[in-house]
């Protein structure tokens, strides 16, 4: 069975990959360390509401698509 932050991940990987950004992209925008980013798409690394929120945004998707 998938943990949560492995399915957060891929799904953010799938839809950043979708808007055909970077990691890199994708860290700038959110003012966060690629290595962070890394970490999320991989399911290593819990991210706060407040940045679920401001990555929500950033991928133009609601939060409930992200944690679908």
């Amino acid at each position: 069975m998938t943990n949560i932050s492995t399915k957060f991940g891929k799904k953010v990987r799938e839809i950043r990959l979708k808007k055909d950004m970077s990691q890199a992209d994708l860290a700038k925008i959110l003012d966060v360390h690629v290595t962070y980013i890394s970490g999320i798409e991989r399911g290593l690394r819990n991210m706060s509401l407040k940045n679920i929120e401001k990555l929500a945004k950033s991928l133009e998707v609601s939060i409930e698509k992200l944690i679908k």
